[in-house]
């Protein structure tokens, strides 16, 4: 909300509504598809499938879930992962205040509070696109180029935004502006493509028997993202913030800031922490000549995601194939079946 005065309780917000709405959609969509599940005819096969030529080895060598966590590429895989997922949603959890803190002063009457709700729309929109687009991508070019794809790809992505920012600020200019949309939207986009690909990924490495129960250990790197990735970009951008009002507290005339505050500048910590010192009312006192820094104060989160994506290529670009000593023989399935 904007600033002013709000009473509690003497409106609908629609929160509740909305959260009733999708309570209930999800439950007839998850219901009605694990109702409609069936296990396929043990005949069944696919269009064009060509079964391997010794099926005895190529299907029942598999890694174990307790062994799995022996090997390096669980954990190497688990940091890509962890890295994608950080930056991806660090940047969902902020998307729409940061639109309008970066550039509604350069640009207000087309950074409106519809157009960053149409942002937010937009990166969902990524988000899905990632999912189904780069699964067919993966079938064609293999889960590791695409991963190599998602990590190297994303670095240029979250490097150009800074500039997007600095470009939109100083010339007022729409094609910055797009080119930030469209970089923020495709590294959503990774984000959702890794979702959408890492089963088939981890069964590659590990094989396939046991990809459920090792797939729900590498969604701890998803929870973990969860956490770390919105939390450490407030962060961030809470001290870029306060660096930005220390800066602004030199420039300002001692008398004239006692006159305003009621307390000397050596107070400006206090009075940031309690929120009675603002970058706005800083800049009413400044020189005219200074410049608003509201709109970098995500730079240096900008950046962080850049150096967590070089860090989740360099994860990524040493897996190998895992060694034959993790992998166990499986007995093969009408084997099973008779004992059974």
């Amino acid at each position: 909300l904007a600033e002013g005065y709000y009473v509690a309780g003497t409106g609908n917000s629609g929160s509740a509504a909305t959260l009733a709405v999708m309570g209930a959609s999800y439950f007839v969509v998850l219901m009605a598809s694990a109702l409609t599940m069936k296990r396929p005819h043990q005949n069944y096969s696919p269009a064009g499938y060509i079964a391997p030529a010794n099926p005895t080895v190529a299907s029942n060598l598999n890694v174990t879930v307790d062994g799995v966590m022996k090997t390096p590429q669980f954990y190497l895989l688990g940091v890509t992962f962890f890295c994608l997922a950080t930056s991806g949603m660090g940047i969902m959890s902020v998307a729409k205040p940061m639109m309008s803190d970066v550039f509604s002063s350069a640009l207000p009457t087309v950074v409106t509070a519809a157009f960053a709700s149409q942002y937010v729309m937009a990166l969902a929109g990524g988000n899905l696109s990632g999912r189904l687009g780069y699964a067919m991508l993966s079938d064609k070019v293999g889960a590791r180029t695409t991963f190599n794809l998602f990590t190297w790809g994303s670095i240029p992505l979250f490097l150009a935004v800074p500039y997007c920012v600095d470009a939109v600020i100083n010339t007022g200019n729409l094609l910055p502006l797009g080119i930030f949309v469209g970089s923020t939207v495709a590294a959503i986009g990774s984000m959702g493509g890794v979702y959408a690909i890492l089963p088939a990924y981890e069964a590659s490495l590990f094989g396939t028997k046991y990809v459920g129960p090792i797939h729900g250990r590498f969604l701890l790197a998803s929870s973990a993202a969860a956490m770390v990735g919105p939390s450490t970009l407030l962060w961030m951008r809470s001290r870029a913030e306060v660096d930005a009002m220390h800066d602004l507290v030199k420039q300002v005339d001692p008398a004239k800031f006692e006159q305003t505050f009621g307390a000397p500048v050596t107070s400006a910590s206090s009075l940031m922490e309690s929120k009675v010192l603002t970058i706005s009312k800083l800049l009413e006192l400044a020189p005219r000549q200074l410049a608003d820094p509201t709109p970098y104060l995500y730079n240096t989160a900008i950046y962080s995601m850049a150096g967590l994506m070089l860090l989740g290529a360099i994860s990524h670009s040493l897996i190998r194939p895992v060694a034959a000593k993790h992998f166990v023989q499986d007995e093969p399935a009408a084997l099973e079946e008779t004992k059974k």
